[in-house]
């Protein structure tokens, strides 16, 4: 971890209370973040990766405040947060926004998008609010000055993905968490959406922390990867090392379950089988371990430790795959027909 980070996570843990049945004392907590480390750097984007379920939201949620951590500590801009009070997180979301799945949802319907764009610059006392303003905003995300007249429920999905994106740059942020920013949209408006950060990152050096579960999003915008399952990070390095040669098991069969774009190429690697088991019913000792093809004994009565495998490459896994054993399956891919 760098003191250089936007910001960062240290051992961060988010529990919720159990639903349904008769409360009483010392019910326990459901885990759905468990011990996440991971830091953004100025003009650095991260993707986090995961199947549905896997805590990926929550965590996007945690760093700014909106669900609690249990436990962990966060960074900001290499300060430590003296606690998880309203009063810190407050500071953080002068220094981040987020970007939600459906940005219309988080809109004041009875808003125009001027309005909305303006709104936290208004509130935070911070910036010129004047048309000129914030047509300038709007433009430098790609809308146009005739939508910003418009009422939430008047732009299509691409639309209401910029108009986010400015609002979310209205308080000149230093990292934007983005949290399923193309989902529901067709390729070539997820292509302007895409650009549109790159471009943000390259003129602001902004940070960009995507969570998605679309691994061409992270194959094509990120500097790093990190893969999550059931809360915890089981893999993180450099995207083009992530996807040239996958360590774990579990980011091996998600990469082996994204489409490929030519009907003559198969896959020659199992896709990963089987449900995400419920934070209800932790799996014991390594809980991938259900779903893994190389499951051994160990893995199912001991947990796996984090452990770096190559600079800034960190895996929990006992038995990770070796670099030419990913790298020979990715050959017999592209050759296979």
């Amino acid at each position: 971890m760098s003191n250089r980070a936007v910001i960062e996570s240290r051992a961060l843990s988010v529990s919720v209370p159990r639903r349904g049945g008769l409360p009483f004392i010392g019910r326990p907590a459901l885990d759905i973040v468990v011990e996440v480390s991971l830091a953004i750097q100025p003009g650095e984007i991260v993707c986090l990766v995961g199947e549905s379920g896997s805590g990926k939201s929550t965590f996007g949620r945690s760093l700014v405040g909106l669900m609690k951590p249990s436990a962990g500590e966060i960074h900001l801009e290499g300060e430590m947060l003296p606690d998880h009070s309203s009063r810190s997180f407050a500071r953080v979301r002068r220094s981040a926004s987020l970007l939600f799945q459906d940005p219309v949802t988080s809109f004041d319907p009875r808003q125009r998008i001027r309005s909305i764009i303006a709104e936290p610059r208004r509130i935070a006392g911070r910036g010129d609010v004047s048309s000129a303003a914030i047509e300038n905003l709007a433009a430098s995300a790609g809308l146009v000055p005739d939508l910003l007249n418009r009422f939430p429920h008047g732009l299509s999905g691409g639309q209401a993905r910029r108009a986010a994106v400015a609002r979310a740059l209205s308080v000149v942020p230093k990292v934007i968490i983005a949290d399923e920013p193309t989902a529901g949209l067709d390729l070539s408006v997820q292509a302007g959406v895409l650009n549109l950060f790159l471009d943000i990152r390259d003129t602001h050096r902004t940070g960009f922390l995507i969570i998605t579960h679309n691994l061409a999003v992270a194959r094509h915008v990120s500097n790093r990867v990190a893969i999550m399952y059931l809360g915890r990070i089981v893999e993180a390095g450099p995207t083009a090392e992530i996807f040239r040669a996958p360590r774990h098991p579990y980011t091996a069969a998600l990469l082996a379950s994204e489409p490929i774009p030519d009907p003559r190429r198969r896959r020659t690697e199992p896709p990963v089988v089987g449900e995400v088991p419920s934070v209800v019913n932790r799996p014991s000792g390594c809980e991938f371990h259900p779903r893994c093809p190389l499951a051994r004994e160990r893995c199912r009565s001991e947990a796996p430790t984090q452990t770096a495998i190559a600079p800034d490459h960190v895996i929990r896994c006992h038995f990770p795959l070796e670099a030419t054993q990913t790298e020979r399956a990715e050959s017999n891919t592209a050759t296979s027909r």
